[in-house]
């Protein structure tokens, strides 16, 4: 049997990998455009901060070692510019000799990834302007700084890459303006996670600009003005990292179905529409674990275990890909952001009946030295409470907490079980009731109707004539500030002061995260009133009401 693998990087590597452990006498090649396999490109940022000190560092496995290791003929430096799937064959350059040729296949795979978008706009061909997608981008960028001693950059993006980016330039005595179109950096989470982030890493030193488009680079004798839809920022280099398309034209050439965004159609295992042709990596359109939908979800984990699949298939062994939730997590700087599953606004646009909670809970136990608050949110569908999504943002253990969450999305766990989840405790790591639990504990007070919730976008819309807005905090607190129409009782105080509540009028309870504002409808529940506890409290209401300001001063 002889397999042809295009791209040696994540998915193919692993691919080749997998089929040498699998079939020692298979004849395996590797065609790699570039001169690198197997390379690190997650951590390709963290060489710009000199986080990661020497280039070898990013190199898994040369040529040379991939070879002694997996006996696989890997060909670098050449390129399949051609699919002929009628021969069974591929059309070969070499790109040191130019030389150009022919390879049959019994099975072919294309792992060709992705390459990073560049607009057509004016001034992007600038040497000044750089993508970040492989070793030699690496070392353009680089060399760059350290030769022109650069001292401000604009990164235009605000996904992965581009804050990844932003951070290690700042590590490296950079300043760094970020300029993202949308509203908020990071598609995987919802508006209200990302504002905290946004407060975060504007603290941290980025100049931070939403609601920003770039529209054209000018070059100039010393720097480069980056002109947006907003204003024009000089700067000494732009590092472009507004997403990837797929390399998928080898794929459209050769009549492989792809859907309309050019990602290459797949079933769950791997195969293409045209036979004995595979795709995986970040070429490849997949199942959305969560509604089943189809989505391009650019991961190293989904590429490695696509790859095992596919040799698995290739070697009689019925392995199927169950889909992807998108995982991730990001360093930002000393906070960690990390995100499972759906967003609500994903799923709100998939028509799913979805409720939220949002918690901000101390990573370990609070007595313990270096306590820190973490963002929590949760989404779930009403009536069956089955678990969507999550998004976590906090320190230490933030990655824990979301990883509790994926596993429990992928068994197919409700979010009441979370409750039941018998977790690791030492003060020094968790509380004893883990926030993950916590999150379970709240959920379910939803779900069985022991406490009715709110949201805070949902305030404006109540008649203050016929409603009692209640804040539980401290005076001291409420002083600090408070909701524009809240009364301030604080919880202590509560069951002797009941008389100064009107039992005709529903109760809508604030505290500062919505723990105290829990306890408190509890309390006013048993003695009679309708209460609805405010998820998230003031702290969340502050930052929204914040960041919404900021969107409209920034039309």
């Amino acid at each position: 049997m002889k397999v042809l693998i295009v791209g040696g990087v994540a998915g193919g590597a692993s691919a080749a990998a997998r089929l040498r452990r699998l079939d020692e006498k298979a004849e395996i090649i590797v065609f790699e455009r570039g001169e690198y396999i197997s390379f690190a490109n997650c951590g390709l940022p963290y060489r710009i901060g000199n986080v990661i000190t020497e280039d070898s560092e990013l190199v898994l496995q040369t040529p040379e070692s991939f070879k002694a290791r997996f006996n696989v003929d890997i060909r670098t430096l050449s390129e399949v510019i051609k699919i002929l799937p009628e021969e069974k064959a591929v059309t070969v350059k070499n790109l040191q000799n130019g030389e150009i040729y022919k390879e049959s296949y019994d099975k072919l795979i294309l792992s060709p990834g992705a390459m990073p978008i560049k607009p057509p706009l004016p001034g992007l061909d600038s040497n000044k302007v750089f993508t970040l997608r492989t070793i030699p981008d690496t070392l353009r960028l680089k060399s760059y700084i350290d030769s022109k001693k650069a001292k401000k950059a604009v990164v235009v993006g605000g996904g992965f890459i581009g804050l990844e980016i932003a951070e290690n330039l700042i590590n490296d005595s950079l300043s760094v303006t970020l300029v993202e179109k949308m509203p908020h950096v990071l598609p995987t989470i919802d508006e209200d996670v990302a504002w905290d982030v946004h407060d975060y890493l504007i603290k941290c030193g980025i100049d931070l600009r939403c609601n920003t488009e770039l529209v054209k680079v000018v070059d100039k004798d010393e720097g480069i003005d980056v002109v947006t839809s907003n204003d024009t920022i000089h700067a000494d280099l732009v590092v472009l990292a507004i997403g990837i398309r797929p390399e998928s034209k080898l794929a459209i050439e050769a009549g492989i179905a792809c859907n309309e965004r050019g990602y290459i159609i797949v079933d769950s295992a791997m195969r293409t529409s045209v036979d004995d042709i595979y795709a995986i990596g970040d070429v490849v359109a997949v199942k959305e674990f969560v509604t089943g939908t189809s989505a391009s979800i650019a991961l190293a984990g989904p590429a490695n275990k696509q790859g095992r699949i596919v040799a698995d298939q290739i070697c009689g062994i019925d392995s199927r890909y169950q889909g992807s939730q998108g995982s991730n997590v990001i360093k930002l700087f000393e906070k960690t952001l990390a995100s499972t599953g759906i967003t609500e606004r994903f799923a709100k646009s998939q028509g799913i009946d979805c409720e939220k909670v949002h918690l901000y809970l101390s990573n370990h136990a609070s007595y313990y030295p270096g306590a820190e608050f973490m963002a929590i949110k949760i989404i779930f569908e009403k009536g069956t409470g089955r678990i969507l999504g999550g998004q976590f943002f906090g320190g230490t253990g933030t990655e824990k907490r979301c990883d509790v969450l994926a596993v429990a999305i992928r068994a197919g766990m409700k979010a009441t079980d979370l409750v039941n989840l018998d977790l690791c405790y030492a003060p020094p790591y968790s509380s004893a009731k883990d926030p993950v639990v916590m999150a379970g504990m709240a959920i379910e007070n939803i779900l069985t109707n022991k406490v009715k919730v709110t949201h805070w976008n949902e305030l404006n819309k109540l008649d203050k004539n016929k409603v009692t807005f209640l804040d539980v905090r401290t005076k001291g607190e409420y002083a600090d500030g408070h909701v524009e129409g809240f009364i301030n009782i604080p919880l202590h105080e509560l069951r002797d002061r009941l008389n100064e509540l009107d039992k005709e009028k529903p109760v809508y309870v604030n505290c500062l995260s919505g723990m105290r504002s829990y306890v408190a409808c509890m309390i006013l529940k048993g003695h009679g009133f309708d209460c609805t506890n405010i998820s998230g409290g003031y702290r969340l209401y502050k930052v929204m009401t914040k960041f919404y300001k900021t969107q409209e001063n920034n039309r």
